[in-house]
């Protein structure tokens, strides 16, 4: 590689990029599940808990066969990472494209016609199951943390 462009890299350990998607994926979690409980609180009708309680259902659903999947294969890619990776590659460029997907979707559905308790139960069910994905990438970083992961002053790739 060019050694002018090392020194703009913004580089990160592995241990960080770990934080960070977590981080991220609970950030976004929060979020969407912030617009629902609004939404809900501003329907205030009887079937407030029918909605949440569907949402809730729909994320455990994909929590289990859909982000827990994503998460650890997100996390083998970055343990095979070469020490100081870019700090952006926290997510494979594939990932980045699905995000500008979904993000302009939910973006498109908030400002649709469809009534805001029938979206909460979708971000109910993606916003929960995204803030249960990400406690995998904390508990990850907790045991690399807990770990002795420098021998002699380098950083051992093998154990993320």
């Amino acid at each position: 590689m060019n050694p002018n462009y090392e020194k703009f890299k913004p580089s990160a350990n592995k241990l960080f990029l770990l934080f960070l998607s977590g981080l991220m994926w609970l950030g976004v979690g929060v979020m969407l599940n912030s617009f629902a409980i609004h939404w809900l609180i501003d329907y205030g009708k009887n079937n407030l808990y029918l909605f949440a309680i569907t949402g809730i259902i729909a994320a455990l659903f994909i929590h289990h066969y859909g982000f827990l999947k994503i998460a650890d294969k997100n996390l083998g890619r970055i343990s095979f990472l070469k020490d100081n990776p870019c700090v952006f590659s926290f997510m494979s460029w594939k990932s980045y494209l699905i995000v500008i997907f979904m993000v302009t979707l939910g973006i498109t559905l908030r400002h649709s016609s469809i009534p805001k308790q029938y979206l909460s139960m979708l971000y109910i069910g993606i916003g929960l199951a995204l803030f249960l994905s990400s406690i995998r990438y904390f508990r990850v970083l907790i045991s690399k943390l807990r770990k002795p992961y420098h021998y002699g002053g380098t950083e051992n790739t093998e154990s993320i």
